[in-house]
């Protein structure tokens, strides 16, 4: 797992084996995954979501806590994955770093609570299935406009930007802030020390286990679970 210059985002880049028969590729790594983030990803929900070239999903963010830790793969096409920092007092506050996703590098990328995600489909068709730690729960659930010029994401140039209602009507960065939607960064730091304790707790042997359904003593293993980057306004975030 390779960190972005945002903390709490990884990109795993898995090697792909290939013969006759087609490839394979290990796109999840749960040991992994817990060396960098210090804990695993416990699978709450998984969705699969299929785009057309220039949809725009997001960016969208969780209320803290629990939020919605995510990690997600193009398992066809390909697509611009953008994470945004909106964490109220992190040192990259309103930067935002992007990571492409195909079905050839098979890339995946982890996303911790709180941080801002979104994506752009690039191929006429785009599949990306997403590993989520929380379920989906709407009251809880948040966008920043993803073409707030103040946040300045670099979309690819000739591709029209496809907004569903909700995301188009997202407020700006600004205004989220302004409203008191953005989770703080001090928050989102704590959440993550409390889940990496729980995760220590319940972790034997390098994989984290559940009891048997039918009884027997636990020993199931739970499945848990090349970027650009712009800083608007400076280092340390936009000008709000």
């Amino acid at each position: 797992m390779k960190p972005l210059s945002i903390d709490g985002a990884w990109v795993h880049t898995p090697r792909v084996h290939a013969d006759r028969r087609g490839t394979f590729a290990e796109v999840f790594p749960a040991g992994g995954l817990r060396e960098a983030a210090g804990r695993g990803l416990g699978l709450a929900q998984a969705n699969c979501s299929v785009s057309r070239r220039g949809v725009v999903r997001g960016v969208h963010f969780a209320d803290v806590p629990p939020g919605q830790a995510k990690y997600l793969t193009c398992v066809s096409g390909a697509v611009l994955d953008v994470v945004v920092d909106i964490r109220v007092g992190s040192p990259t506050f309103g930067r935002w770093e992007t990571v492409r996703l195909d079905e050839e590098s098979r890339r995946g990328l982890y996303v911790a609570e709180g941080l801002g995600h979104g994506f752009m489909a690039l191929t006429e068709q785009a599949t990306v299935v997403y590993l989520c730690s929380e379920p989906y729960t709407p009251a809880r659930e948040h966008g920043v406009h993803p073409l707030d010029p103040a946040v300045g994401i670099e979309w690819p140039a000739g591709v029209e930007p496809i907004l569903s209602d909700k995301d188009a009507a997202a407020p700006t960065l600004a205004e989220a802030l302004a409203a008191g939607l953005l989770p703080r960064y001090e928050t989102c730091a704590a959440h993550y020390r409390r889940l990496a304790a729980v995760d220590r707790a319940t972790t034997a042997d390098g994989a984290a286990r559940v009891p048997d359904p039918y009884g027997a003593a636990p020993g199931s293993p739970v499945v848990d679970g090349a970027a650009s980057r712009h800083v608007p306004g400076g280092a340390g975030g936009p000008s709000l």
